[in-house]
């Protein structure tokens, strides 16, 4: 085996005790995988040879190879050591693994016959893609096997195995010399590491506590029993204290009175003694159907014990109603990576925003050299790419986020009639079993008509030449000029000067023009003349400042539109930066179409993504009743008048958190002070936050920071309300930094003591961190 570390000079005897201590540490994690003696595993762990593509002249050989982690990929460089970047990457780092020349960089640099040799890293966030070549087909698969393997396995693991994995990184990280033995030094080194601060004699009270040996290093069962003192958590040794009234562990009937009471949870014995079967650890105590506290904190720590309820992770709501009754998850500039002006252009962007459930996106569609379609943000310098290499995308990876549920595709076309019917034609040439070309009726279609004849398909917003009734007629028109509002190209005023008119005419082709069935672009004329006029396959696009407005003087009028008609919002083309405005106070008035800027991670990002994780992430998100219902008298802004509304009391209780990370800007010995704020994000008066006090340096509170603070809020309208968790590290001299926040619908919340998982600011999970908070929702008196 290759030694991949950049490690002290050791005897051939030590060098011998090293790979063998790896060898285990690797199958102890790979046993924490339930990857224990797979094939695909040890391939990774022996690690090979790949050919690095950077360009078209730029292709050098590197030795990649998983480490005894089973979580970091180690790669060589010939780079001097101090120009020397970061020489791993973690697994919870990639996004995808793809088979072939399936990135933007392989199609560009690589030849066709490599297909087969070729595989690409896709990572979250912003890095690059890492573009490989093997030295066989077959080794390019079995890379591609393997690390799909242990990306899924990693995925699978629950909260205490993420934990336990990383607390032993950790450690491994602090072993200087590789010994796999902790001297006190080393263990000092490590609590800085994860975030725990003490005092000197308190480090030396745990060590000499776990050095049973006295041998002055811990090593094996003294690491297990130090890493039990670090991880010991008082609040779940009370609860389950409380309820473990059966030989000290808990029978099927103590579980069973904790879930009623607690979680207030309709359960028997008989799905408690199910709960044992599957989460207890401890043989004897299974056999026994008994619960130990290991086997309970693993259940709160499951799916079943998280704060969102595990019911709403599938499709859950009724699909039946028609389109425009929805919230649809929907993307502005899809094609876009980084900012309006000057930023790169990629197929890219359309994956990732797929992936997030988003069900509408766009294309900017500009003509191109040989008459081929390009994409980009006209008049702009941001960067062009092929329409049909967009659209091969599109159809690739539409629909493994939500495996049916129809995609709308705007397009904003600025060529002439020649390039629209190529246009037309790519359409057809990448589509042509998915593109919806007929109408099923003469009003909007509910989602269950996708069952038969619509799932799965793919609808086109855009300019229309007539009526849709006049679709079946016999029309020879070939071509004729629309009138076509100026949505997407709103950039700075200097470069207005060079845009068309917003009323410009515009030539459409009749072949394009007879693919727009269900979302016909038209101009909003006010909300009297749309009532009258508007058809219901018509769909008028705002701009959020327009819409903002409109939801504030006309929010009556408003709700009543979209209660029969789509509305499209996209971001005022002065959001350069890519930034996004609030979509919460447009979904209060029922727009449907609330396009943001997915590439930009921020608060509004993540408003977004709480929204849409319920319905089993389809997308396709149900309006309340009031938002449906032609009667309504729903105002957001004066709730006086909706007598319908059934108000909430919300107590929330953050007890602690998990293994909260390091701020990354924070220096080494910094240690984290951390605070929780709870928002209530939905209509004006249920906007309200509260915030726990900071634990300042979390001195001997360790990975476990409590507060057991208490919050109380009225919820007038819980249907639209969010639930956002957001963690900082306080700071008196500048603004406090992110740690995590975690945001979900109130309408998904579970009762009683449960677990809040936090992701990143890219949205990402951060897999072994959480809060732990007591959950009661009441109704209002």
């Amino acid at each position: 085996m290759q030694c991949v570390r950049r490690q002290p000079k050791r005897t051939k005897s030590e060098e011998i005790i090293f790979q063998q201590q790896s060898k285990k540490t690797a199958l102890e994690n790979g046993k924490r995988l339930g990857l224990e003696g797979d094939e695909d595993l040890k391939f990774l762990l022996t690690g090979g040879n790949l050919k690095k593509v950077k360009s078209s002249s730029w292709r050098k050989m590197r030795f990649y190879k998983l480490q005894e982690d089973c979580k970091t990929i180690w790669y060589n460089s010939q780079k001097p050591v101090k120009s020397r970047g970061s020489q791993t990457f973690s697994i919870d780092d990639i996004e995808d693994v793809r088979f072939g020349r399936q990135s933007e960089g392989m199609k560009k640099y690589t030849e066709g016959g490599l297909e087969d040799f070729c595989f690409s890293i896709i990572f979250k966030g912003r890095r690059k893609n890492l573009d490989l070549i093997a030295d066989s087909p077959e080794e390019a698969k079995q890379w591609v096997t393997s690390l799909k393997k242990i990306i899924e396995h990693t995925k699978s693991m629950n909260q205490q195995q993420n934990r336990e994995h990383w607390i032993y990184s950790c450690m491994r990280k602090a072993d200087k010399n590789h010994d796999n033995k902790m001297t006190l030094k080393e263990m000092k080194s490590f609590l800085k590491h994860i975030n725990f601060e003490v005092n000197e004699s308190y480090a030396d009270l745990i060590f000499v506590k776990c050095d049973k040996s006295r041998s002055g290093t811990l090593e094996g069962s003294e690491i297990e029993e130090f890493y039990k003192i670090l991880t010991y958590r008082q609040e779940i040794d009370v609860i389950y204290t409380k309820y473990a009234q059966t030989e000290g562990k808990m029978s099927p009937q103590d579980l069973a009175q904790f879930l009623q009471h607690e979680q207030l949870e309709a359960v028997t014995a008989s799905d408690a003694c199910s709960l044992i079967e599957k989460y207890e650890v401890d043989e004897e105590a299974k056999q026994k159907r008994q619960m130990t506290r290991d086997g309970f904190l693993i259940y709160l720590q499951s799916p079943l014990g998280m704060i969102f309820n595990p019911a709403h992770s599938v499709v859950y709501q009724d699909m039946t109603q028609p389109l425009n009754h929805y919230f649809i998850s929907s993307s502005h500039n899809t094609y876009l990576m980084e900012d309006q002006l000057k930023g790169p252009s990629s197929p890219e962007a359309y994956i990732r925003a797929l992936l997030k459930s988003c069900r509408c996106v766009e294309l900017d569609c500009w003509d191109g050299p040989d008459k081929e379609p390009v994409i980009y943000h006209g008049y702009t310098l941001t960067s062009k790419v092929l329409f049909k290499d967009v659209i091969s995308t599109i159809k690739q990876y539409a629909f493994k986020a939500s495996s049916s549920q129809p995609i709308t595709m705007i397009q904003s076309n600025s060529g002439g009639v020649e390039e629209k019917r190529f246009l037309e034609s790519q359409h057809c040439l990448f589509l042509i079993d998915s593109l919806l070309t007929f109408s099923i009726g003469t009003v909007l279609p509910g989602l269950d008509a996708f069952a038969e004849q619509l799932k799965g398909k793919f609808l086109i917003k855009g300019k229309r030449l007539n009526k849709l009734e006049s679709f079946f007629e016999d029309n020879t028109i070939e071509e004729e000029f629309v009138s076509e509002e100026d949505e997407a190209a709103d950039v700075k005023v200097e470069q207005a000067k060079e845009k068309p008119s917003k009323r410009s005419k515009i030539k459409l082709a009749k072949e394009l023009s007879d693919l727009v069935i269900y979302c016909k672009s038209v101009h909003f004329p006010g909300f009297e003349s749309a009532r009258e006029k508007q058809s219901f396959y018509e769909m008028a696009s705002f701009k959020e400042g327009k819409a903002e407005k409109l939801a504030l003087v006309s929010a009556s009028a408003y709700v009543c539109h979209n209660i029969d008609k789509l509305s499209r919002i996209y971001p005022a083309g002065s959001r350069t930066d890519s930034s996004n405005y609030n979509p919460v106070n447009l979904w209060n008035v029922g727009c449907q179409i609330v396009a943001l800027n997915f590439q930009t991670s921020c608060k509004e990002m993540d408003l977004n993504q709480g929204k849409f994780m319920q319905n089993g992430f389809c997308g396709y998100v149900l309006k309340p009743e009031f938002l449906r219902d032609r009667s309504s008298q729903f105002n957001p802004y004066n709730l006086k008048l909706n007598h319908q509304l059934k108000p909430k009391i919300l107590h929330v209780m953050i007890i602690s958190a998990q293994q909260l990370p390091k701020v990354k800007n924070n220096k080494d010995n910094s240690i984290v002070d951390p605070l929780v704020k709870v928002q209530i994000e939905g209509v004006p008066d249920d906007q309200q936050k509260q915030q726990t006090e900071y634990i300042q340096n979390n001195v001997l509170i360790g990975l476990n920071p409590m507060w057991n603070e208490s919050f109380r809020f009225k919820v007038c309208v819980p249907e639209l309300a969010l639930l956002r968790f957001v963690v900082e590290d306080h700071d008196v001299a500048s603004h406090n930094d992110f740690i995590g926040q975690y945001t979900l619908p109130f309408t998904s919340l579970q009762n009683g003591y449960r677990h809040v998982p936090l992701l990143k600011k890219n949205g990402n999970l951060i897999s072994s961190t959480s809060l732990f908070v007591h959950i009661m929702v009441m109704d209002s008196q």
